[in-house]
């Protein structure tokens, strides 16, 4: 069983051509559980970002606008990806068995995704024999 997580979240756009990724948390899950609300609680927290209230007090009149039809709606993909147990069952026997967890949505500007994973998984992968050049 694995017993510590490392999570993180970032989102993936382009600027001047190139690849950027921008960390939007990191978090090192004691157990299992604490490993699955915290990507829940990120995966809420940016559909919060990109789909808040219309009336919200921070926000001026005219602020938000309807996206195209086109445009995947990644507010109503992670809110549903929170919400449905057979995906978290799925995600946490992933975590359990040691596997690198991705979940990843995006839009027509940015990629949003959330990886965890077995701090004990990734000790036994730096410690397992190097099948490269010997070291003198």
């Amino acid at each position: 069983m694995h017993d510590e997580f490392l999570c993180h979240v970032t989102a993936y756009g382009v600027c001047d051509g190139r690849r950027i990724g921008v960390p939007l948390g990191t978090y090192r899950a004691p157990t299992l559980a604490l490993a699955l609300w915290w990507l829940r609680d990120r995966a809420s927290w940016i559909a919060q970002r990109l789909d808040p209230q219309p009336d919200a007090e921070h926000l001026p009149p005219g602020a938000l606008v309807p996206v195209a039809e086109t445009v995947p709606d990644v507010p109503t993909l992670l809110r549903a990806w929170c919400a449905d147990p057979g995906q978290q069952e799925r995600v946490a026997e992933e975590l359990a068995a040691g596997r690198l967890v991705r979940i990843a949505t995006s839009d027509d500007t940015t990629e949003y995704e959330l990886l965890a994973e077995s701090v004990d998984a990734l000790r036994m992968q730096r410690a397992a024999p190097s099948l490269g050049v010997p070291v003198a």
